[in-house]
């Protein structure tokens, strides 16, 4: 039996193991998918061998330790420096990127985006940034402080702190900060927030699961809006399908996938 699990801090809230192991079970496949709740990121590595895993998903806040300690990074994660999908191959750990394919495809019910404000810069900000740019829509980065930006400024991106920025329109604002998973806080300072949505088209958060306080306020403005729910199923499916080394088609895995949905 293959053996996988998830990464993150917190990660007790993740429907990661009902979606992959729903799939395991109505393609019978001998594998099984748990939880590991990793504080620090340096040692994913070794908890990864450790545990004698085939592969493993990594959330907040490691994608970019996951990257690091790769012996081989492949598709967007390479430009991306961002991993949230683990295979391992002859023994070498082999990083991907879903995230950026499924948001992608998770956004393409709110029609036409020309441009999209990114709220936060950590791993899944990085995947979101580059999607967004590679399907020829301009992507923003805002974030609390500038220490992050490094990598977006390397790129060539548009990035502001809350310090030095002004509130414009904006055809999707994106919040890929955790604020909301475990606490009431706002990804903004209230006003400011107030302010984009005013002049925003759709809003996204890529949490999901629950009401979070952007999604509250999100809501109240009338906007056309999504939580995560659709990204977490799409790059699910495309991870699942690594993990099977490509050898189970991706129409019956996101067959399977989507019902564990109403579980």
């Amino acid at each position: 039996m293959k053996h996988f699990t998830i990464f993150g801090d917190p990660v007790s809230h993740s429907r990661s193991p009902l979606m992959h192991n729903y799939v395991f079970k109505a393609l019978d496949i001998s594998a099984c998918y748990s939880r590991t709740r990793l504080q620090d990121g340096s040692q994913l590595r070794d908890v990864f061998f450790a545990k004698a895993l085939s592969g493993a998903n990594v959330t907040v806040p490691h994608k970019e330790a996951a990257y690091a300690q790769c012996d081989e990074v492949r598709g967007i994660a390479k430009a991306i420096k961002a991993v949230n999908t683990l295979v391992l191959e002859k023994g070498k750990l082999i990083g991907y990127n879903t995230d950026a394919d499924g948001f992608m495809s998770a956004i393409q019910s709110f029609g036409e985006i020309k441009n999209a404000l990114i709220l936060g810069a950590g791993g899944t900000a990085r995947a979101l940034a580059i999607a967004l740019r590679n399907g020829e829509i301009s992507p923003t980065i805002l974030n609390r402080s500038r220490g992050r930006l490094e990598y977006f400024l390397s790129e060539g991106l548009e990035c502001f702190d809350w310090d030095d920025f002004t509130a414009r329109p904006y055809d999707l604002i994106i919040n890929t900060t955790s604020a909301g998973l475990s606490d009431n806080e706002l990804p903004l300072p209230r006003p400011l927030l107030m302010e984009l949505l005013a002049q925003a088209k759709g809003a996204i958060d890529v949490i999901y699961g629950k009401e979070t306080p952007y999604l509250r306020e999100v809501k109240v403005s009338g906007l056309p809006y999504k939580d995560g729910s659709d990204m977490l199923l799409e790059q699910g499916v495309l991870a699942n399908h690594l993990f099977m080394d490509g050898e189970v088609p991706i129409d019956n895995i996101r067959s399977a996938m989507k019902q564990s949905f109403s579980l």
